[in-house]
């Protein structure tokens, strides 16, 4: 809505604008200038219009200083510092504050560069990489080209373990040119190579480093302590390269797998930031001003997992009978409170250009999923559901499942496991199971990721060799056209063919307290993409 020319109150002067600004750039925290209002006789005719503009700047100004603790959902004794074989989100904040990308992806999907000071090529398979100069790591080495060759050079080398081995792959050639120039040729071509250099996995480290009990990187802050599956706490890094940032002088990131008890700490003030609320919890923001819901769609989601290599799974009558079985509207309606878009049994979200919204999904069908079952010869069986709280809503998820089962004679366990060693016991390995995928920036990523045969998450285990030259194809085109005609095919494909069930993308929620400003959304998740740490300040 746009405020009329004439919204000011009457009373109010110039000399009162010049106060609200001075205040507002010493740091005055919103409650501050509502008492200055208040002072001045002029906030009730001004109404909520002009706390709302002050609010507004004040969110707006930076404020350096200050110690932040955070909260996300995952951790574990396995938490890593190298960037190459992180996976929670853990592992995601804390590399992100203490090591950088070549590129940056900013809300919307802006690309930006942060090590790199360009990234050309002429024809999407050769790329000229330059740097940065005078760029630090925290041990004083400056930022160089074998340092980058180096970082690159890991992902494809199957014993460092990286997640992003398959992706890498492509990079058939990574060579120095100069002290501030890398060269990376491509087996094939593709488009978005800036764009996949700005995935967490890809964060430079210096040449050569192979102890990672703590963090060397160039990122804004510097490790103090790592305490796998307990706490990370960085410092400011006063040699940071950037010209502004990072705000705070500290912060700590811990992880609270409990839903309710995340949402508690955040409104008790023992953190100022609670990743990744779930749906019940939200319901606990409204009920203080002292926070609010930071709330984004970018195309997270839970799956349900069937493995298609071992029983009950291996039986095609049985994928499809889950497939019908599954009740989407109410899991969208009920388990997430309205709060994402419901999903096609496929990675790409509605959010992206490449969806394929012509790819309906599948009706709640129950009959239709006992014919299927009594095909497969499972009708009766005792089926365990392996779910936890580590994938967000699953346990939900699992029940509704359950109780659409009751009804048709499927006898469907819930079998709900600790968060504390979910994704090595049960994720990837359970013949049915609950994942939860952060978003990830194109159609190429998630399917190298997840649905390629060589996938290093091929959670269904599905295996398509059309698909994998579909993958290839895509990867290299210039024509969007055609691109997208390809990624729309992919899409189908996986939702017919593969074990994955996708009910709904959710709607990402994070816990924020009303001292913190500068939060906002990114295309690879919550927190900021997990990113918080360098852009986010306090306000008193």
């Amino acid at each position: 809505m746009t405020k009329p020319t004439n919204w000011m109150p009457s009373n109010w002067t110039g000399r009162d604008d010049a106060r609200i600004e001075d205040a507002i750039r010493r740091g005055a925290t919103r409650r501050d200038l509502l008492k200055m209002l208040m002072s001045s006789g002029v906030a009730a005719a001004a109404g909520g219009s002009l706390l709302l503009r002050a609010s507004e700047a004040v969110a707006a100004t930076p404020v350096f200083g200050g110690s932040l603790r955070a909260a996300g959902w995952s951790a574990s004794t396995a938490d890593t510092l190298d960037p190459a074989k992180a996976s929670l989100s853990t592992d995601y904040a804390r590399i992100c504050a203490f090591y950088n990308r070549l590129t940056f992806l900013a809300d919307g999907g802006v690309l930006k560069m942060e090590l790199a000071e360009d990234i050309a090529t002429e024809d999407a398979k050769v790329w000229t990489v330059k740097l940065k100069s005078g760029v630090q790591f925290h041990d004083g080495k400056t930022l160089a080209a074998e340092d980058v060759v180096y970082s690159l050079s890991r992902h494809l080398d199957e014993a460092t373990g990286s997640k992003v081995h398959s992706i890498a792959q492509q990079m058939s050639s990574i060579t120095k040119v100069d002290d501030l120039t890398v060269r990376i040729e491509l087996a094939e071509a593709n488009a978005d190579l800036p764009t996949i250099l700005a995935l967490h996995h890809f964060m430079i480290i210096a040449d050569g480093t192979t102890d990672f009990s703590t963090a060397n990187g160039t990122g804004p802050f510097v490790c103090e302590v790592f305490e796998p599956g307990v706490k990370s706490v960085g410092t400011k890094n006063p040699n940071y390269f950037k010209d502004e940032g990072p705000y705070l002088d500290s912060f700590e990131f811990i992880a609270i797998a409990d839903n309710t008890a995340r949402v508690n700490a955040l409104m008790s003030g023992d953190i100022q930031l609670a990743g990744a609320v779930g749906p019940r919890a939200t319901r606990m923001l409204d009920t203080s001003d002292a926070v609010w819901a930071s709330t984004t769609t970018v195309g997270n989601y839970t799956d349900m997992n069937i493995r298609l290599d071992i029983e009950p799974g291996s039986k095609a009558e049985f994928v499809e009978g889950m497939k019908a079985l599954i009740n989407r509207e109410l899991i969208h309606k009920s388990v997430l409170r309205g709060l994402g878009d419901i999903g096609n049994d496929q990675p790409v979200s509605p959010v992206s250009k490449y969806y394929n919204a012509e790819l309906k999904p599948r009706a709640f069908d129950p009959e239709k999923a006992k014919h299927h079952f009594e095909k497969a010869g499972v009708l009766g069986t005792e089926i365990p559901l392996i779910a936890s709280d580590a994938a967000g809503s699953s346990v939900d998820m699992a029940t509704v499942m359950q109780q659409a089962g009751s009804k048709i004679g499927m006898n469907f366990t819930v079998d709900r496991v600790p968060s504390d060693g979910y994704w090595s016991n049960y994720w990837l390995k359970a013949p049915i199971h609950f994942g939860h995928i952060n978003p990830r920036p194109t159609p190429d990523i998630l399917f190298s990721l997840l649905y390629a045969s060589n996938a290093p998450w091929n959670e269904s285990h599905w295996a398509s060799d059309k698909f994998d030259k579909m993958l290839v194809e895509a990867r290299g085109l210039l024509d969007e056209d055609k691109r997208t005609d390809i990624y729309h095919e992919m899409q189908a494909m996986v939702s017919n063919e593969a074990g994955t069930v996708i009910p709904a993308f959710m709607a990402n929620v994070d816990g924020v307290s009303s001292k913190v400003g500068g939060l906002e959304a990114n295309p690879l998740g919550g927190l900021m993409g997990f990113a918080f740490a360098e852009y986010v300040w306090l306000k008193d």
